[in-house]
């Protein structure tokens, strides 16, 4: 039978790099399935294609090692009901530079997705003062203007390769050590697993909410790996909090934990419990 992935398009991109790895996993512990790819325009599109029922998977970027959250999935993980995180990876990520230019003097604009632009800021502006920034859906999508010769596209070399274009530098990160970590989203809890996440909104914006709701991690001594916020867009000042908790649902600490959170929180989504894919299969993919 087979499933589809759904990911961040065009051919190219950090996000199809994660789902050709997550179709590995599964093949390998799935072998009744066959499972393809199909890109997206954006990262809300690819989850609206999961919560809708069209594709039964979806794989997003969440967190990158330099730029912190990736907002776009977590508000639309917020928004959209009944996701959950079936499985995460983390993949390391090394920016090129892409061009015609026969000199970066030359360039006079460069182009890539925010999250990209904001993880080589110092390269850019010690060898491209002079170039314009501008943000695109996708670290692919700017390699559609590269006959120009003033024009470049923050990519990877795979996507080099795949569009057989010119890589001018290599890495360009700012930090060579930049990674991101992935979610496999579907509609299907996954079994369970070492990590937890979850959001939450606060019934009021008062003095010692939030520490009663880290309270019910803390007296339990269950540890967060991760606790971020995001405007709520219903005021200024009302925020929703994304945490990541080391341990399964099934726990019964943690089952206690969810139970005090689900009484003094606004709102409260669990978004499953599952396991990092393993790094060395992850860079035996690459």
């Amino acid at each position: 039978m087979s499933q589809t992935i759904a990911h961040l398009g065009p051919v190219g991109t950090y996000t199809e790099a994660a789902a050709l790895i997550c179709q590995a996993w599964l093949t390998q512990n799935d072998v009744s399935n066959q499972y393809q790819l199909k890109p997206y325009p954006s990262i809300a599109l690819t989850l609206e294609a999961v919560a809708r029922g069209e594709v039964p998977l979806a794989i997003v970027p969440v967190e990158n090692s330099l730029q912190g959250g990736v907002t776009m999935t977590m508000d639309t993980l917020w928004r959209l009901d009944q996701l959950q995180i079936h499985a995460a990876l983390v993949m390391p990520i090394q920016h090129a530079l892409l061009s015609h230019a026969t000199s970066l003097e030359q360039i006079k604009q460069v182009y890539s997705h925010p999250q990209a632009l904001g993880q080589c800021p110092l390269w850019l502006a010690e060898n491209l003062p002079q170039a314009e920034l501008i943000p695109a859906n996708s670290t692919t999508e700017g390699i559609q203007y590269l006959s120009n010769p003033t024009i470049a596209a923050i990519s990877s070399q795979r996507a080099a390769q795949l569009y057989g274009e010119t890589v001018v530098a290599c890495p360009i990160n700012d930090h060579q050590d930049n990674c991101t970590r992935f979610l496999l989203i579907s509609r299907e809890a996954a079994p369970g697993g070492c990590f937890t996440s979850l959001a939450l909104s606060l019934k009021a914006n008062q003095p010692g909410s939030l520490l009663q709701l880290l309270q019910a991690f803390a007296d339990r001594g269950i540890n967060l790996s991760r606790i971020e916020s995001r405007p709520s867009k219903r005021s200024m000042g009302d925020y929703l909090f994304f945490l990541d908790m080391e341990g399964d649902t099934r726990d019964p600490l943690a089952q206690a934990a969810l139970s005090d959170l689900k009484s003094n929180s606004e709102m409260l989504k669990v978004f499953g419990s599952y396991d990092l894919l393993p790094d060395e299969f992850v860079r035996s993919v690459l």
